[in-house]
């Protein structure tokens, strides 16, 4: 497999994108056990710096991301969407 597959994937779905009228930025992606796409979309929470900067650091320390931190608080307190 090729180094740059991952580049060529994604030239492909910003060409997509753009033809179907999406910026360029427009992401999506298949959840576990599904095969309709769903649209990403950012969910912005004001927080102290130095708050960001402690938990960013945390997450890297235990090989995660914050991101997948706050989506599975998010998930076990309001659980998932009905199809």
């Amino acid at each position: 497999m090729s180094k740059y597959t991952g580049i060529i994937s994604a030239a492909k779905d910003e060409a997509t994108n753009q033809e179907n009228g999406l910026p360029a930025n427009h992401k999506t992606s298949k959840l576990a056990g599904q095969s309709e796409t769903i649209e990403e979309v950012n969910l912005t929470v004001k927080v102290a710096k130095k708050r960001r900067q402690h938990w960013t650091a945390e997450a890297k320390r235990q090989g995660t991301s914050v991101t997948s931190v706050v989506l599975e608080a998010l998930s076990n307190r309001f659980g998932e969407p009905e199809p």
